[in-house]
């Protein structure tokens, strides 16, 4: 999905968020329950917008169908939406954190439990961090850091996904503490 397609939607409907913050926000919601409905992150996405402004979220309800489609996949396709790599890096780094605390709002919103082994309160404790990462980065070194916290998050959801949404149903995981 296009980023600047999807953020100048997100933008119109005065929803206060940014593309990124928006697809955080779903795969942390499909993170914690696999089968969640468009209709519910939709509704939680747009609920400080106008009636009017949100006629037109097709490519968003695409957008999460896809997400989820790509968090239950076997092939490691699934990607956090960004602006692309030619955006200077502070804008990169911004939509990033954007994406990070809509992950931890999606996380947050769909779990019914927060008995979470200490990998995962880890990895979120990480997530958390990402959220207070330097906008004003530059330079071949930063850049390097920037792919390597992108490529880490995608593990970590990927995760995170498996683990959140059987701690969610109560089934037994293998992180479980004793």
């Amino acid at each position: 999905m296009a980023y600047n397609a999807c953020d100048a939607i997100i933008v119109q409907t005065n929803a206060d968020l940014s593309a990124a913050e928006a697809h955080g926000m779903a795969t942390g919601m499909l993170c914690v329950n696999g089968q969640a409905d468009s209709g519910t992150w939709l509704a939680e996405l747009f609920a400080n917008a106008d009636a009017a402004a949100q006629a037109n979220n097709g490519l968003l309800v695409r957008l999460f169908d896809e997400t989820q489609r790509l968090l239950g996949s076997d092939e490691f396709e699934f990607d956090l939406l960004l602006p692309d790599d030619d955006e200077p890096l502070p804008i990169r780094i911004a939509a990033l954190k954007n994406w990070c605390q809509g992950f931890l709002f999606g996380v947050a919103q769909a779990a019914k439990s927060t008995r979470w082994s200490k990998e995962i309160r880890d990895i979120l404790k990480d997530i958390t961090e990402f959220t207070q990462l330097d906008d004003e980065a530059e330079g071949e070194d930063d850049e390097r850091a920037f792919v390597e916290i992108t490529e880490y998050l995608r593990s970590a959801v990927l995760l995170l996904r498996d683990e959140l949404d059987a701690n969610d149903t109560d089934e037994p995981s293998l992180w479980q503490d004793a």
